[in-house]
């Protein structure tokens, strides 16, 4: 069956070097520390956790805006919780197919892992159809056309999140 679904990618930046480098009891920490926040926001926002992906999370939403809302509240939340790794995300939507009651497949899910792959620590990068649907007050900027794996032709992404709203960030 064809669904219309949003979804977002999202990823704690560095998390296996800092699980070498402060070990496994400080990675369940901060893992747990993240988690308490996605499931947050989804609670907040009406958004789905999907899947728990290690490190990271795949979230879906029927709502564009609350999509949108709910990653960029997210990455304020790993600032306010003090979190040592800082999160990237990819956001994309559009119609896909709902496979067996309870998993997506199509080019959308693709693209917002792919674009979670290639951002950066604090970046968000979500596709310009997606940035249509920005709640009030959410700042983006746009960041250009970018190549990803597996799919053909450049995408045009915008960029949301701490580094589009001109905040300092820690590296």
């Amino acid at each position: 069956m064809r669904v219309e679904r949003w979804f977002s990618f999202v990823d704690l930046s560095g998390f296996t070097s800092f699980g070498d480098r402060f070990g496994d009891e400080e990675s369940v920490r901060v893992l747990t520390l993240f988690r308490g926040a996605v499931r947050q926001v989804a609670t907040e926002f009406g958004v789905r956790i999907a899947k728990w992906l290690g490190d990271g999370c795949m979230l879906v939403s029927v709502e564009p805006p609350n999509l949108i809302a709910a990653v960029t509240k997210l990455e304020l939340l790993t600032h306010e919780l003090e979190l040592p790794l800082s999160v990237h995300a990819g956001c994309a939507g559009g119609a896909v197919i709902l496979l067996e009651g309870d998993d997506y497949t199509g080019r959308s899910v693709n693209l917002a892992a792919r674009l979670a792959t290639v951002a950066r620590p604090h970046e968000i990068l979500a596709t310009v159809d997606l940035a249509r649907h920005t709640p009030a007050g959410t700042r983006f900027e746009p960041a250009g056309m970018i190549s990803v794996a597996g799919i053909q032709e450049p995408v045009e992404v915008v960029r949301f999140g701490c580094v589009a709203a001109g905040d300092t960030v820690r590296a």
